[in-house]
Protein backbone atom coordinates (compact mmCIF):
# COMPACT_ATOMS: atom_id res chain seq x y z
CA UNK A 1 0.00 0.00 0.00
CA UNK A 2 1.86 3.05 -1.28
CA UNK A 3 -0.60 5.34 -3.09
CA UNK A 4 -3.84 6.12 -1.27
CA UNK A 5 -6.74 7.59 -3.20
CA UNK A 6 -8.77 10.09 -1.20
CA UNK A 7 -12.46 10.64 -1.93
CA UNK A 8 -13.76 13.83 -0.29
CA UNK A 9 -15.81 16.96 -0.83
CA UNK A 10 -14.98 20.08 -2.78
CA UNK A 11 -16.85 21.99 -0.05
CA UNK A 12 -15.44 22.67 3.42
CA UNK A 13 -18.50 21.41 5.30
CA UNK A 14 -20.21 23.01 8.27
CA UNK A 15 -17.54 22.48 10.92
CA UNK A 16 -13.99 23.79 11.15
CA UNK A 17 -13.06 20.40 12.63
CA UNK A 18 -13.52 18.79 9.19
CA UNK A 19 -10.70 20.95 7.85
CA UNK A 20 -8.45 20.17 10.80
CA UNK A 21 -9.08 16.43 10.51
CA UNK A 22 -8.36 16.47 6.76
CA UNK A 23 -5.12 18.36 7.29
CA UNK A 24 -4.06 16.08 10.15
CA UNK A 25 -4.79 13.00 8.04
CA UNK A 26 -2.76 14.37 5.14
CA UNK A 27 0.20 15.04 7.44
CA UNK A 28 -0.09 11.57 8.96
CA UNK A 29 -0.06 9.94 5.52
CA UNK A 30 3.09 11.83 4.53
CA UNK A 31 4.77 10.90 7.83
CA UNK A 32 4.01 7.23 7.10
CA UNK A 33 5.46 7.45 3.59
CA UNK A 34 2.25 7.35 1.55
CA UNK A 35 1.54 9.23 -1.66
CA UNK A 36 -1.87 10.72 -2.37
CA UNK A 37 -4.16 10.41 -5.39
CA UNK A 38 -7.36 12.44 -5.55
CA UNK A 39 -9.71 14.36 -7.83
CA UNK A 40 -7.35 17.30 -8.33
CA UNK A 41 -9.51 20.03 -6.79
CA UNK A 42 -8.27 23.07 -4.88
CA UNK A 43 -11.35 23.82 -2.77
CA UNK A 44 -12.97 22.40 0.35
CA UNK A 45 -11.84 19.11 1.85
CA UNK A 46 -9.94 18.32 -1.36
CA UNK A 47 -7.87 21.48 -1.02
CA UNK A 48 -7.34 21.06 2.73
CA UNK A 49 -5.82 17.60 2.50
CA UNK A 50 -3.85 18.28 -0.69
CA UNK A 51 -2.32 21.45 0.75
CA UNK A 52 -1.41 19.72 4.02
CA UNK A 53 0.17 16.86 2.07
CA UNK A 54 2.20 19.21 -0.11
CA UNK A 55 3.28 21.38 2.84
CA UNK A 56 4.86 18.29 4.45
CA UNK A 57 6.69 17.45 1.21
CA UNK A 58 4.37 14.65 0.12
CA UNK A 59 3.65 13.60 -3.46
CA UNK A 60 0.13 14.35 -4.71
CA UNK A 61 -1.37 13.25 -8.01
CA UNK A 62 -4.61 14.88 -9.14
CA UNK A 63 -6.94 13.42 -11.76
CA UNK A 64 -9.41 15.91 -13.17
CA UNK A 65 -11.69 16.18 -16.21
CA UNK A 66 -10.91 19.05 -18.57
CA UNK A 67 -14.26 20.75 -18.02
CA UNK A 68 -13.43 21.20 -14.32
CA UNK A 69 -10.01 22.63 -15.13
CA UNK A 70 -11.81 25.13 -17.32
CA UNK A 71 -13.93 26.19 -14.33
CA UNK A 72 -10.68 26.94 -12.46
CA UNK A 73 -11.16 24.47 -9.63
CA UNK A 74 -8.04 22.45 -10.44
CA UNK A 75 -5.14 22.65 -7.99
CA UNK A 76 -2.10 24.35 -9.55
CA UNK A 77 0.57 23.14 -7.11
CA UNK A 78 0.38 19.37 -7.35
CA UNK A 79 3.25 16.99 -7.99
CA UNK A 80 1.34 15.71 -11.02
CA UNK A 81 -1.98 16.59 -12.62
CA UNK A 82 -3.59 14.13 -15.02
CA UNK A 83 -6.31 15.60 -17.21
CA UNK A 84 -8.98 13.21 -18.46
CA UNK A 85 -12.08 13.54 -20.63
CA UNK A 86 -14.89 12.53 -18.27
CA UNK A 87 -15.93 11.78 -14.71
CA UNK A 88 -16.02 8.09 -15.59
CA UNK A 89 -12.46 8.19 -16.88
CA UNK A 90 -11.41 10.07 -13.74
CA UNK A 91 -12.70 7.31 -11.46
CA UNK A 92 -11.08 4.61 -13.57
CA UNK A 93 -7.72 6.38 -13.65
CA UNK A 94 -7.73 7.02 -9.90
CA UNK A 95 -8.55 3.35 -9.31
CA UNK A 96 -5.82 2.18 -11.69
CA UNK A 97 -3.01 4.17 -10.09
CA UNK A 98 -4.01 3.71 -6.43
CA UNK A 99 -3.32 0.91 -3.97
CA UNK A 100 -6.09 1.78 -1.49
CA UNK A 101 -9.02 4.17 -1.04
CA UNK A 102 -10.20 6.34 1.85
CA UNK A 103 -13.38 8.40 2.01
CA UNK A 104 -13.52 11.60 4.05
CA UNK A 105 -16.67 13.73 4.39
CA UNK A 106 -18.15 14.91 1.12
CA UNK A 107 -21.33 15.00 -0.91
CA UNK A 108 -22.83 13.01 -3.74
CA UNK A 109 -19.59 12.89 -5.74
CA UNK A 110 -17.75 11.40 -2.77
CA UNK A 111 -20.50 8.83 -2.23
CA UNK A 112 -20.53 8.01 -5.94
CA UNK A 113 -16.78 7.36 -5.91
CA UNK A 114 -16.95 5.31 -2.72
CA UNK A 115 -19.92 3.20 -3.79
CA UNK A 116 -18.50 2.51 -7.23
CA UNK A 117 -15.12 1.36 -5.89
CA UNK A 118 -16.93 -0.91 -3.41
CA UNK A 119 -19.09 -2.32 -6.21
CA UNK A 120 -15.96 -3.08 -8.25
CA UNK A 121 -14.55 -4.94 -5.23
CA UNK A 122 -17.79 -6.92 -4.85
CA UNK A 123 -17.54 -7.93 -8.48
CA UNK A 124 -13.94 -9.06 -8.04
CA UNK A 125 -12.45 -6.33 -10.22
CA UNK A 126 -9.97 -5.39 -7.47
CA UNK A 127 -8.96 -6.45 -3.95
CA UNK A 128 -7.61 -3.11 -2.70
CA UNK A 129 -8.48 -1.88 0.80
CA UNK A 130 -11.32 0.64 1.14
CA UNK A 131 -11.68 2.75 4.27
CA UNK A 132 -13.88 5.44 5.73
CA UNK A 133 -12.39 8.03 8.08
CA UNK A 134 -15.51 8.76 10.13
CA UNK A 135 -14.76 12.37 11.11
CA UNK A 136 -17.34 13.79 13.55
CA UNK A 137 -19.47 10.66 13.04
CA UNK A 138 -20.24 11.99 9.55
CA UNK A 139 -20.61 8.53 8.05
CA UNK A 140 -22.71 7.02 10.88
CA UNK A 141 -25.95 7.13 8.82
CA UNK A 142 -24.20 5.49 5.85
CA UNK A 143 -22.68 2.77 8.05
CA UNK A 144 -26.11 2.19 9.59
CA UNK A 145 -27.62 2.00 6.10
CA UNK A 146 -25.06 -0.60 5.00
CA UNK A 147 -26.00 -2.68 8.04
CA UNK A 148 -29.66 -2.23 7.07
CA UNK A 149 -28.83 -3.54 3.57
CA UNK A 150 -27.36 -6.64 5.23
CA UNK A 151 -30.48 -7.14 7.37
CA UNK A 152 -32.67 -6.83 4.25
CA UNK A 153 -30.46 -9.24 2.27
CA UNK A 154 -29.31 -6.78 -0.37
CA UNK A 155 -25.71 -6.88 0.89
CA UNK A 156 -24.05 -10.03 2.19
CA UNK A 157 -22.35 -10.06 5.58
CA UNK A 158 -19.15 -11.04 3.79
CA UNK A 159 -19.30 -8.14 1.32
CA UNK A 160 -20.13 -5.75 4.18
CA UNK A 161 -16.54 -6.39 5.30
CA UNK A 162 -15.18 -4.76 2.13
CA UNK A 163 -15.38 -1.33 3.79
CA UNK A 164 -13.45 -0.75 7.00
CA UNK A 165 -14.08 2.36 9.05
CA UNK A 166 -12.75 4.14 12.08
CA UNK A 167 -12.80 7.56 13.71
CA UNK A 168 -9.09 7.27 14.52
CA UNK A 169 -6.80 7.77 11.48
CA UNK A 170 -4.01 5.55 12.85
CA UNK A 171 -6.46 2.74 13.58
CA UNK A 172 -8.05 3.08 10.15
CA UNK A 173 -4.65 2.72 8.47
CA UNK A 174 -3.87 -0.32 10.64
CA UNK A 175 -7.14 -1.96 9.57
CA UNK A 176 -6.42 -1.20 5.94
CA UNK A 177 -2.87 -2.55 6.09
CA UNK A 178 -4.22 -5.78 7.62
CA UNK A 179 -7.10 -6.02 5.14
CA UNK A 180 -7.86 -9.50 3.86
CA UNK A 181 -10.29 -9.24 0.93
CA UNK A 182 -13.48 -11.23 1.52
CA UNK A 183 -14.57 -13.76 -1.06
CA UNK A 184 -18.33 -14.15 -1.42
CA UNK A 185 -21.03 -15.26 -3.78
CA UNK A 186 -22.40 -12.01 -5.22
CA UNK A 187 -26.04 -13.01 -5.28
CA UNK A 188 -27.59 -13.64 -1.88
CA UNK A 189 -30.82 -15.24 -3.05
CA UNK A 190 -30.12 -16.12 -6.64
CA UNK A 191 -32.40 -19.15 -6.59
CA UNK A 192 -35.25 -17.58 -4.62
CA UNK A 193 -38.27 -16.52 -6.70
Amino acid sequence: MKKICIFCGSSPGSEKSYQQAAENFGELLVDKGFEMVYGGGSTGMMGFIANAFLAKGGKVTGVIPGFLVAKEVGHNGLTEMIEVESMHERKQKMADISDAFVALPGGMGTMDELCEIVTWAQLGLHTKPIGILNINNYFDPFIEFMNHMVSQRYLSKVNRQIIVSDKNPEELLRKMQNYDPPVAEKWLDRHRT
